[in-house]
């Protein structure tokens, strides 16, 4: 009895466990967990092996069709390649090239464009004593290249004065602590003297003036020649503009003779106004002894020499000429006025003594 009451126990105990499997089994695969934990894929593996392919007992959800969206088409983007550092490295990722860099910024309301333009004097000279904005503006110079301390007051005073004479010094040029042309060309504030300069085309071969003499290569006549600068005097006379390195021979009819261009004086040494030819020499020497000058027609007298009307000098060495034809209209000289030949030997013959020559 004892045996047969066993062996039911064990039998139920079979039943019991083979049923509870398997209700396990149907849990693991439906995912049915009341405890709200999701089975780890190892777990739900080893069920699906365990038990092979379980039938799906739900029904199948109902099938909903949503309506095309509108096509849109977008440009493509531009590709960019980056490479993530490791973590910790701080390396900025590469950026692909093809992708264009932004255009720098524009302050289109920033500065006004000539706010940066460097001053130019509107007067010859500056001395000590003078006051205004071309004084402002030789000693901005002063005070950039680093010969004159502090601000800019407008005043020629004594310390621009120091500052000036240091500059000439070191650049060697003539002292004397006024702010003239070389002085000025070595601040970067003279002006542009190139646009005052009218250059005429060279006349035919065999051209000549009102009074028959041949024309050089800078020289014009007539109606062919610049006009006469306002203020210029009347009758018979020489006209020298500065500005223009050009040179009037006009008779007491006021015709314009003869217009050419010379080389002036590099220095403010040619005082403007009225003077007279007070007299000629047909070969002198410079000051300094170095230089013979030909056709020397004097209008001004100086410390050390005079000033006049020449031809091109050449140097007493040598007989190498100062410059060439080509090169008048530019202020090379020391004080004189050079001319080419045919000018020179003209205003030889025009130039009488007491001729009167305006300088402008």
């Amino acid at each position: 009895m004892r045996s047969d009451a066993k062996k039911q126990q064990l039998t139920l105990l079979a039943v019991i466990l083979l049923i509870g499997g398997g209700w396990i089994g149907v849990s693991a695969v439906t995912g049915d967990d009341s405890s709200g934990s999701v089975a780890a894929p190892e777990a739900e593996a080893a069920a699906l092996t365990t038990l092979g392919p379980a039938t799906d007992t739900t029904s199948p959800a109902p099938e909903t069709t949503l309506p095309p969206m509108p096509e849109t088409t977008l440009p493509p983007a531009p590709v960019v390649e980056t490479t993530a550092p490791p973590a910790g490295d701080s390396a900025v990722p590469p950026v692909d090239s093809s992708v264009a860099p932004a255009a720098a910024s524009v302050d289109l309301v920033g500065v006004d464009p000539d706010t940066g333009k460097k001053c130019v004097l509107t007067v010859k000279t500056l001395r000590p004593g003078d006051s205004g904005e071309n004084v402002s503006c030789a000693q901005e110079s002063l005070i950039a290249q680093g010969y004159l301390k502090g601000a800019a007051t407008g005043v020629f005073d004594g310390p621009t004065r120091a500052a000036v004479i240091k500059l000439q010094e070191d650049k060697g040029l003539f002292v004397d602590g006024a702010v003239g042309r070389e002085t000025a060309l070595n601040l970067g504030i003279w002006p542009d003297e190139n646009m005052n300069v009218v250059r005429t085309p060279p006349p035919p071969p065999g051209a000549k003036d009102l009074l028959g003499y041949p024309l050089s290569s800078v020289a014009s006549a007539g109606d062919s020649a610049p006009p006469l600068p306002p203020n210029s005097g009347e009758g018979r006379r020489i006209v020298f503009e500065r500005a223009g390195q050009r040179a009037w021979a006009v008779d007491k009819e006021g015709r314009i003779v003869r217009s050419w261009l010379v080389s002036g004086s590099k220095y403010d040494n040619e005082t403007p106004g009225t003077h007279k030819v007070y007299s000629k020499s047909e070969v002198t020497t410079a000051w300094n002894g170095k230089a013979f000058l030909e056709k020397m027609v004097r209008w001004l007298k100086t410390d050390i020499g005079a000033i006049g009307f020449h031809q091109i000098p050449v140097h007493r060495e040598d007989g190498r000429v100062y410059q060439t034809e080509e090169e008048l209209g530019t202020r090379l000289s020391g004080g004189c006025q050079r001319q080419a030949k045919e000018d020179a030997e003209f205003l030889w013959d025009f130039a009488k003594v007491g001729t009167p020559v305006v300088v402008l």
